[in-house]
């Protein structure tokens, strides 16, 4: 069964960032949501019960709020899974003018 998380860290202020919303989707719907914690972290975003199958997913992280000045009120960033038994982990480093991503482990 595969789990996603993530993992929000603030490179402008060098520290983790709590209380983004971070949102799940597979195609046009909706299917996990959460907040990251005060280390930054969203453990799980797939409902419990759910199984997700090999496809393409998008999250969206709510940044606005974070950076009101910044230039960036979300970042969306689209992957596949092709192994439905692993684990993905999607890091993101934000700042209010840019933003990277990577697959963690």
């Amino acid at each position: 069964m595969s789990t996603i998380s993530t993992h929000v860290l603030d490179t402008s202020a060098g520290q983790p960032a709590a209380n983004i919303r971070v949102r799940l989707f597979s195609g046009d719907s909706e299917i996990g949501s959460g907040l990251t914690n005060a280390d930054g972290r969203c453990a799980s975003l797939v409902k419990s019960g759910m199984d997700l199958e090999p496809g393409v997913y998008r999250m969206v992280f709510e940044i606005g709020e974070r950076f009101p000045e910044g230039f960036y009120p979300e970042v969306s960033i689209t992957f596949v899974i092709r192994d439905a038994s692993t684990h993905y982990h999607v890091p993101l480093l934000i700042s209010p003018f840019g933003f990277t991503t990577y697959r963690g482990s």
